[in-house]
């Protein structure tokens, strides 16, 4: 049965595509389901396929030669990711894993120039992407080596929200599960460490958590920490 053309009409990187078009581009996509916490690919598997992200959140896992993982970032509900033939790899640099129910589309790797010469927005949107995730990088390796752990989790709790918030009567809340474990991945700490200072920020009314649910009920005051602006 073909996928219905209004699954892409309007998202970023389909932008000003007529349904004639829309039809052509979804032809050769696939949909699938991923449950929570099943990967989409694995690091270092062969990129055979790209992909876009129509409901959920997914993880962005690196792992180490140690062992050790490192979340990368999230992708929010109408993103493209494993774009690895956009950056002429042959394959995934990271792990993708459903941060909860996902559904997701996939084109093979052979239907990417055909896809950029039909859609014109795509290939400016995909090179977007991937510049905003190099950006991303760059500064989360400056965080790495200039600010203190509570300023890096504090910042990245300050990302999370402005990327996935969504407005509530306690504050904003992280729109996905994220566990005290996921924030220390992504911010090179430990368990201990994050714990220790979300129960220290709660005490002061600047967040509430709970299983897996973090709400920012004082953006401000959360800035303020992340930028070592508090009582300057």
């Amino acid at each position: 049965m073909p996928l219905d053309k209004s699954l892409i009409l309007g998202l970023p990187a389909f932008a000003g595509m007529n349904g004639e078009d829309a039809d052509a581009v979804l032809a050769p996509a696939r949909s699938s389901r991923f449950p929570k916490n099943s990967e989409v690919f694995s690091q270092d598997e062969e990129a055979c396929h790209f992909f876009l992200l129509l409901s959920g959140h997914i993880r962005v896992v690196r792992t180490t030669p140690e062992g050790e993982q490192i979340i990368a970032r999230y992708i929010n509900e109408g993103e493209l990711f494993g774009i690895a033939v956009a950056m002429g790899r042959t394959s995934y640099p990271a792990s993708a894993v459903a941060a909860v129910d996902c559904v997701v589309l996939s084109w093979p790797n052979s239907t990417w120039n055909d896809l950029q010469a039909r859609v014109p927005g795509f290939g400016v949107t995909a090179y977007q992407t991937i510049g905003a995730r190099l950006e991303d990088t760059q500064s989360r390796v400056m965080e790495m080596s200039t600010r203190h752990v509570e300023q890096r989790i504090a910042g990245a709790v300050m990302r999370l929200i402005q990327q996935s918030g969504r407005k509530t009567e306690d504050g904003v809340e992280i729109s996905f599960p994220i566990s005290r474990q996921d924030l220390a991945e992504m911010t090179g700490s430990t368990l201990h460490t994050v714990s220790r200072l979300m129960s220290a920020w709660e005490e002061e009314g600047i967040v509430r958590s709970g299983r897996q649910k973090v709400t920012v009920t004082d953006p401000h005051a959360l800035m303020l920490v992340a930028e070592d602006r508090r009582g300057k």
